[in-house]
């Protein structure tokens, strides 16, 4: 298998896990000692890894990963997302894109997955008083004002 099919398989499982997605689904693409790591976080192994997830699908609603593209060399996959999720059950759907950098071993599992999207614009700016300080900065050091 290719590390081209190793991407394409592994695409497919982010796009369809959820919160009763089970450890041993996780176990299959994930080596043991693999990093996974967002602006939020670096944790190491595949028992954090499912412990990450599944805290954001307790904490998020209709929480989903849709791929947008994605590419490989031989050394390293790069996947183009989008996040969608509700804050609350009833609340209106919001979403955000993102990029992957992902490594396969020899076994044709993840040993390395480093997510890189905007938490300010994404997360922080949504936070009231915050969000309020974050964009006026941002409009202040903006040249398109």
């Amino acid at each position: 298998m290719s590390t081209k099919d190793y991407l394409k398989a592994y695409c497919e499982f982010f796009e369809t896990i959820n919160k009763d997605t089970q450890f041993e689904k996780y176990n299959y693409f994930f080596d043991e000692n693999s990093i996974f790591q967002d602006p939020f976080q670096k944790v190491v192994g595949v028992e954090k890894i499912y412990e990450v997830f599944q805290d954001m699908y307790e904490l998020l609603y209709e929480a989903k990963f849709k791929i947008l593209s994605h590419s490989c060399d031989e050394n390293q996959s790069f996947i183009h997302w989008t996040f969608e999720y509700k804050t609350k059950k009833d609340s209106h759907l919001s979403s955000f894109e993102g990029v992957s950098i992902v490594k396969f071993n020899d076994n044709a599992k993840v040993f390395s997955h480093i997510d890189y999207w905007d938490a300010a614009s994404n997360i922080y700016e949504k936070i009231p008083l915050l969000g309020f300080i974050l964009r006026l900065i941002k409009k202040k050091i903006s040249i398109n004002e």
